[in-house]
């Protein structure tokens, strides 16, 4: 038995109904549909906000750090407090190249210094020395 003899429905009707309907709707016009590039901008615009908010919300200000740390280091001169990355605290008593020497403190006697050689970069913090 056939699903449709179990149903009522002849076979013959569904054949028919399927071919009146296709010829139906080819006689009316069609749709007009989007254009291509805008649908290509509709399909791409969520992609190009999240692109720019992720500029503005993270690279940009990223970036303004950057340009501030390298000003701050550059601007470093001997006798500027500096804290450095691991935390010493220290004055600059040399700047050479790519390294700066820090005086950290006595080691014994007031003669003795504990000088430290680091890189710029490893500076955090300068307070630039004051004038009296």
């Amino acid at each position: 038995m056939d699903f449709f003899e179990i149903t009522g429905y002849a076979t013959e009707n569904t054949t028919q109904n399927t071919t009146a309907g296709t010829a139906a709707e080819g006689a009316q016009q069609p749709q007009p549909q989007m254009g291509g590039m805008a649908s290509m901008l509709s399909m791409f615009l969520p992609i190009i906000l999240i692109i720019a908010l992720l500029y503005f919300m993270m690279i940009r200000p990223q970036r303004k750090r950057e340009k501030e740390t390298q000003a701050m280091l550059s601007a470093m001169k001997v006798g500027d407090k500096v804290v450095t990355i691991g935390g010493i605290c220290g004055k600059v008593i040399k700047i050479k190249d790519e390294f700066v020497f820090i005086e950290s403190g006595n080691i014994g006697t007031e003669n003795e210094k504990s000088v430290i050689k680091m890189e710029k970069d490893a500076i955090k913090t300068v307070e630039q020395k004051i004038k009296n």
